[in-house]
Protein backbone atom coordinates (compact mmCIF):
# COMPACT_ATOMS: atom_id res chain seq x y z
CA UNK A 1 0.00 0.00 0.00
CA UNK A 2 2.83 2.16 1.09
CA UNK A 3 4.16 2.02 -3.00
CA UNK A 4 0.75 2.57 -4.25
CA UNK A 5 0.52 5.85 -2.08
CA UNK A 6 3.73 6.95 -3.48
CA UNK A 7 2.63 5.90 -7.12
CA UNK A 8 0.00 8.42 -6.22
CA UNK A 9 1.34 11.18 -4.78
CA UNK A 10 3.77 10.98 -7.81
CA UNK A 11 1.21 10.78 -10.76
CA UNK A 12 -0.55 13.64 -8.59
CA UNK A 13 2.21 15.67 -9.14
CA UNK A 14 3.00 14.91 -12.62
CA UNK A 15 -0.66 15.39 -13.69
CA UNK A 16 -0.88 18.95 -11.79
CA UNK A 17 3.02 19.59 -13.14
CA UNK A 18 1.27 19.18 -17.16
CA UNK A 19 -2.01 21.38 -15.91
CA UNK A 20 0.33 24.23 -14.96
CA UNK A 21 2.27 24.18 -18.07
CA UNK A 22 -0.74 24.35 -20.49
CA UNK A 23 -1.83 26.82 -18.03
CA UNK A 24 1.17 29.24 -18.79
CA UNK A 25 1.77 28.26 -22.34
CA UNK A 26 0.19 31.67 -23.42
CA UNK A 27 3.82 33.21 -22.13
CA UNK A 28 5.60 31.28 -24.56
CA UNK A 29 3.47 31.99 -27.75
CA UNK A 30 3.28 35.60 -26.77
CA UNK A 31 7.12 35.80 -26.40
CA UNK A 32 6.65 34.84 -30.02
CA UNK A 33 4.00 37.93 -31.05
CA UNK A 34 4.82 39.12 -34.38
CA UNK A 35 5.42 35.91 -36.07
CA UNK A 36 2.23 34.22 -37.73
CA UNK A 37 0.31 31.74 -35.83
CA UNK A 38 0.55 28.86 -39.00
CA UNK A 39 4.78 29.22 -38.78
CA UNK A 40 4.19 28.78 -35.03
CA UNK A 41 2.63 25.77 -36.00
CA UNK A 42 4.55 24.45 -38.57
CA UNK A 43 7.52 24.10 -36.47
CA UNK A 44 5.39 22.65 -33.28
CA UNK A 45 4.51 19.76 -35.28
CA UNK A 46 8.10 19.63 -36.88
CA UNK A 47 9.82 19.85 -33.51
CA UNK A 48 7.50 17.84 -31.83
CA UNK A 49 8.41 15.11 -34.03
CA UNK A 50 11.94 15.29 -33.24
CA UNK A 51 11.82 15.49 -29.33
CA UNK A 52 9.23 12.29 -29.43
CA UNK A 53 11.18 10.75 -32.15
CA UNK A 54 14.35 11.05 -29.58
CA UNK A 55 12.08 9.96 -26.69
CA UNK A 56 10.38 6.93 -28.17
CA UNK A 57 14.10 5.99 -29.75
CA UNK A 58 15.63 5.99 -26.20
CA UNK A 59 12.50 4.09 -24.41
CA UNK A 60 12.63 1.82 -26.87
CA UNK A 61 8.99 2.18 -27.80
CA UNK A 62 9.58 2.39 -31.98
CA UNK A 63 8.02 -1.21 -32.03
CA UNK A 64 4.21 0.68 -30.63
CA UNK A 65 4.76 2.95 -33.69
CA UNK A 66 5.14 0.13 -36.11
CA UNK A 67 2.19 -1.92 -35.00
CA UNK A 68 0.00 1.68 -35.27
CA UNK A 69 0.76 1.12 -38.89
CA UNK A 70 0.27 -2.44 -39.43
CA UNK A 71 -3.74 -1.35 -37.71
CA UNK A 72 -5.18 0.72 -40.79
CA UNK A 73 -8.56 1.88 -38.44
CA UNK A 74 -6.12 3.12 -35.86
CA UNK A 75 -3.71 4.89 -38.25
CA UNK A 76 -7.02 6.20 -40.12
CA UNK A 77 -8.02 7.59 -36.45
CA UNK A 78 -5.11 8.91 -36.15
CA UNK A 79 -5.50 11.32 -39.30
CA UNK A 80 -8.26 12.36 -38.00
CA UNK A 81 -6.82 13.46 -34.69
CA UNK A 82 -4.18 14.96 -35.64
CA UNK A 83 -5.78 17.53 -37.98
CA UNK A 84 -7.59 18.02 -35.20
CA UNK A 85 -5.33 18.82 -32.39
CA UNK A 86 -3.59 20.77 -35.56
CA UNK A 87 -6.36 22.86 -35.82
CA UNK A 88 -6.96 23.61 -32.08
CA UNK A 89 -3.05 24.33 -31.46
CA UNK A 90 -3.42 26.86 -34.68
CA UNK A 91 -6.47 28.18 -33.04
CA UNK A 92 -4.96 28.90 -29.40
CA UNK A 93 -2.06 30.17 -30.67
CA UNK A 94 -4.17 33.31 -32.66
CA UNK A 95 -6.10 33.60 -30.28
CA UNK A 96 -3.55 34.44 -27.79
CA UNK A 97 -1.64 36.59 -29.76
CA UNK A 98 -4.66 38.25 -30.91
CA UNK A 99 -5.47 39.60 -27.06
CA UNK A 100 -8.43 36.48 -26.90
CA UNK A 101 -6.44 35.00 -24.14
CA UNK A 102 -9.72 34.74 -21.91
CA UNK A 103 -11.51 33.84 -24.27
CA UNK A 104 -9.39 30.76 -24.94
CA UNK A 105 -9.40 29.95 -21.17
CA UNK A 106 -13.52 29.86 -21.34
CA UNK A 107 -13.28 27.61 -24.46
CA UNK A 108 -10.84 24.80 -22.16
CA UNK A 109 -13.76 25.58 -18.99
CA UNK A 110 -16.58 24.22 -21.62
CA UNK A 111 -14.04 21.51 -22.61
CA UNK A 112 -15.56 18.81 -20.14
CA UNK A 113 -18.91 19.86 -21.24
CA UNK A 114 -18.58 19.31 -24.41
CA UNK A 115 -17.05 15.90 -23.89
CA UNK A 116 -19.91 14.48 -22.22
CA UNK A 117 -22.25 15.53 -25.18
CA UNK A 118 -20.20 14.02 -27.09
CA UNK A 119 -20.17 11.06 -25.66
CA UNK A 120 -24.04 10.99 -25.67
CA UNK A 121 -23.96 11.79 -29.75
CA UNK A 122 -20.86 9.28 -30.75
CA UNK A 123 -20.80 6.88 -27.73
CA UNK A 124 -24.38 6.13 -26.57
CA UNK A 125 -23.63 7.16 -23.34
CA UNK A 126 -26.59 8.24 -21.28
CA UNK A 127 -26.29 11.52 -19.29
CA UNK A 128 -26.98 11.72 -15.74
CA UNK A 129 -29.71 14.30 -13.95
CA UNK A 130 -26.54 16.61 -13.10
CA UNK A 131 -25.03 16.25 -15.89
CA UNK A 132 -27.83 17.59 -18.12
CA UNK A 133 -28.59 20.22 -15.63
CA UNK A 134 -24.83 20.94 -16.10
CA UNK A 135 -25.02 21.08 -19.98
CA UNK A 136 -28.26 23.45 -19.68
CA UNK A 137 -26.74 26.01 -17.55
CA UNK A 138 -23.56 25.91 -19.61
CA UNK A 139 -25.77 26.40 -23.00
CA UNK A 140 -27.85 29.30 -21.20
CA UNK A 141 -24.44 30.94 -20.49
CA UNK A 142 -23.23 31.08 -24.29
CA UNK A 143 -27.23 32.08 -25.10
CA UNK A 144 -26.74 34.98 -23.10
CA UNK A 145 -23.68 35.87 -24.29
CA UNK A 146 -25.08 35.42 -28.11
CA UNK A 147 -28.08 37.97 -27.14
CA UNK A 148 -26.14 40.28 -25.41
CA UNK A 149 -23.33 40.71 -28.37
CA UNK A 150 -24.92 39.16 -31.46
CA UNK A 151 -22.34 36.37 -31.81
CA UNK A 152 -21.28 33.62 -31.08
CA UNK A 153 -17.83 32.93 -28.32
CA UNK A 154 -16.55 31.66 -31.67
CA UNK A 155 -13.30 31.00 -30.40
CA UNK A 156 -14.34 29.13 -27.07
CA UNK A 157 -16.51 27.04 -28.55
CA UNK A 158 -13.88 26.16 -31.59
CA UNK A 159 -11.11 25.19 -28.65
CA UNK A 160 -13.66 22.93 -26.94
CA UNK A 161 -15.30 21.30 -29.73
CA UNK A 162 -11.48 20.68 -31.53
CA UNK A 163 -10.04 19.28 -28.73
CA UNK A 164 -13.24 17.56 -27.23
CA UNK A 165 -13.08 15.53 -30.90
CA UNK A 166 -9.58 14.93 -30.22
CA UNK A 167 -10.81 12.81 -27.22
CA UNK A 168 -13.00 11.88 -28.34
CA UNK A 169 -11.04 10.30 -32.05
CA UNK A 170 -7.71 9.45 -29.26
CA UNK A 171 -10.53 7.01 -27.33
CA UNK A 172 -11.30 5.28 -29.94
CA UNK A 173 -7.78 5.18 -30.77
CA UNK A 174 -6.47 2.64 -28.37
CA UNK A 175 -2.38 4.10 -28.59
CA UNK A 176 -0.72 5.37 -25.85
CA UNK A 177 0.01 9.33 -25.62
CA UNK A 178 3.64 9.69 -26.83
CA UNK A 179 3.17 7.50 -29.80
CA UNK A 180 0.15 8.81 -30.50
CA UNK A 181 1.26 12.37 -31.06
CA UNK A 182 4.55 11.31 -32.48
CA UNK A 183 2.13 9.44 -35.79
CA UNK A 184 -0.25 12.43 -35.45
CA UNK A 185 2.44 14.89 -36.13
CA UNK A 186 4.15 12.55 -38.58
CA UNK A 187 1.32 13.07 -40.64
CA UNK A 188 0.67 16.37 -40.64
CA UNK A 189 5.00 17.07 -41.02
CA UNK A 190 5.19 17.16 -44.72
CA UNK A 191 2.55 19.86 -45.04
CA UNK A 192 4.36 21.63 -42.12
CA UNK A 193 7.82 21.56 -43.79
CA UNK A 194 6.44 22.39 -47.48
CA UNK A 195 4.36 25.39 -46.24
CA UNK A 196 7.92 26.83 -43.87
CA UNK A 197 10.19 26.20 -47.52
CA UNK A 198 7.57 28.48 -48.87
CA UNK A 199 7.95 31.21 -46.85
CA UNK A 200 11.76 30.70 -46.85
CA UNK A 201 11.86 30.95 -50.81
CA UNK A 202 9.49 33.80 -50.51
CA UNK A 203 11.20 35.51 -47.49
CA UNK A 204 8.86 35.54 -45.13
CA UNK A 205 10.30 32.77 -42.37
CA UNK A 206 10.97 34.19 -39.11
CA UNK A 207 13.46 31.13 -37.99
CA UNK A 208 17.05 32.10 -39.13
CA UNK A 209 20.63 33.16 -37.69
CA UNK A 210 19.11 37.05 -37.63
CA UNK A 211 17.15 36.50 -34.94
CA UNK A 212 18.73 33.63 -32.93
CA UNK A 213 16.82 34.00 -29.50
CA UNK A 214 12.83 33.64 -31.78
CA UNK A 215 14.84 30.66 -33.30
CA UNK A 216 15.44 29.22 -30.21
CA UNK A 217 12.17 29.54 -29.03
CA UNK A 218 10.13 28.16 -32.47
CA UNK A 219 12.91 24.96 -32.23
CA UNK A 220 11.75 24.64 -28.93
CA UNK A 221 7.91 24.41 -29.08
CA UNK A 222 8.70 20.98 -30.00
CA UNK A 223 9.62 20.81 -25.86
CA UNK A 224 6.38 22.63 -24.72
CA UNK A 225 4.28 20.48 -26.86
CA UNK A 226 5.58 17.06 -25.35
CA UNK A 227 7.12 17.46 -22.21
CA UNK A 228 2.94 18.32 -20.88
CA UNK A 229 2.00 15.45 -22.89
CA UNK A 230 4.51 13.04 -21.18
CA UNK A 231 3.86 14.22 -17.65
CA UNK A 232 0.13 14.07 -18.04
CA UNK A 233 -0.06 10.80 -19.42
CA UNK A 234 2.45 9.31 -16.65
CA UNK A 235 0.15 10.68 -14.19
CA UNK A 236 -3.15 9.67 -16.06
CA UNK A 237 -2.42 6.19 -15.56
CA UNK A 238 -1.57 6.42 -11.71
CA UNK A 239 -3.98 8.70 -10.26
CA UNK A 240 -8.11 8.13 -10.68
CA UNK A 241 -10.16 9.51 -13.78
CA UNK A 242 -11.97 11.58 -10.65
CA UNK A 243 -9.10 13.70 -9.75
CA UNK A 244 -7.72 14.07 -12.82
CA UNK A 245 -10.90 15.59 -14.22
CA UNK A 246 -10.43 18.29 -10.90
CA UNK A 247 -7.07 18.47 -11.91
CA UNK A 248 -7.80 19.74 -15.16
CA UNK A 249 -9.52 22.72 -13.80
CA UNK A 250 -6.22 24.36 -13.13
CA UNK A 251 -4.74 24.97 -17.04
CA UNK A 252 -8.11 27.40 -17.94
CA UNK A 253 -7.70 29.30 -14.28
CA UNK A 254 -4.20 29.81 -14.84
CA UNK A 255 -4.84 30.94 -18.55
CA UNK A 256 -7.76 33.50 -17.12
CA UNK A 257 -5.69 34.45 -14.59
CA UNK A 258 -2.58 35.43 -17.11
CA UNK A 259 -4.91 37.20 -19.23
CA UNK A 260 -6.59 39.77 -16.55
CA UNK A 261 -3.31 40.41 -14.63
CA UNK A 262 -0.42 39.77 -16.77
CA UNK A 263 -1.82 40.84 -20.05
CA UNK A 264 -4.50 43.36 -18.99
CA UNK A 265 -7.10 42.24 -21.13
CA UNK A 266 -10.72 43.54 -20.30
CA UNK A 267 -13.38 41.11 -18.45
CA UNK A 268 -16.27 42.63 -19.00
CA UNK A 269 -19.80 42.17 -16.93
CA UNK A 270 -21.21 40.33 -19.62
CA UNK A 271 -17.93 37.73 -20.25
CA UNK A 272 -17.85 37.36 -16.68
CA UNK A 273 -21.91 36.51 -16.59
CA UNK A 274 -21.34 33.63 -18.92
CA UNK A 275 -18.19 32.60 -17.44
CA UNK A 276 -20.34 32.48 -13.91
CA UNK A 277 -22.98 30.25 -15.79
CA UNK A 278 -20.13 27.84 -17.14
CA UNK A 279 -18.15 27.66 -13.48
CA UNK A 280 -21.87 26.52 -12.07
CA UNK A 281 -22.31 23.53 -14.83
CA UNK A 282 -18.71 22.68 -14.34
CA UNK A 283 -19.86 22.55 -10.40
CA UNK A 284 -22.38 20.10 -11.37
CA UNK A 285 -20.57 18.16 -13.43
CA UNK A 286 -17.97 17.96 -10.54
CA UNK A 287 -20.44 17.26 -7.98
CA UNK A 288 -22.30 14.18 -10.49
CA UNK A 289 -18.51 13.18 -11.05
CA UNK A 290 -17.80 13.17 -7.20
CA UNK A 291 -21.26 11.10 -6.24
CA UNK A 292 -20.33 8.66 -9.71
CA UNK A 293 -17.28 8.07 -8.26
CA UNK A 294 -18.27 6.72 -4.70
CA UNK A 295 -20.78 4.78 -5.80
CA UNK A 296 -18.08 3.08 -7.81
CA UNK A 297 -16.03 2.91 -4.90
CA UNK A 298 -19.13 1.45 -2.61
CA UNK A 299 -19.86 -1.42 -5.17
CA UNK A 300 -16.23 -2.05 -5.51
CA UNK A 301 -15.92 -3.13 -1.52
Amino acid sequence: MEGAGKEGRRGLLAAFGAYVLWGILPVYWRALHGVGAPEILCHRILWSVVVLAGVLGATRRGGEVREIFRRPRVAALLVCSGVTIGANWLLFIWAVNSGRILESSLGYYINPLVNVVFGVLFLRERLRPLQALAVGCAFLGVALEVGRYGSLPWVALGLASTFGLYGLLRKLAPVEAAPGLFVETLYLAPLSLGYLVFLGLTGGQAFGPADPGRSLLLAGAGLVTSVPLLLFGFGARRISLCTLGLAQYVSPTLTFALGVWAYGETFSPGRGQTLAFVLGALVLYTADALRQAGRERALQS
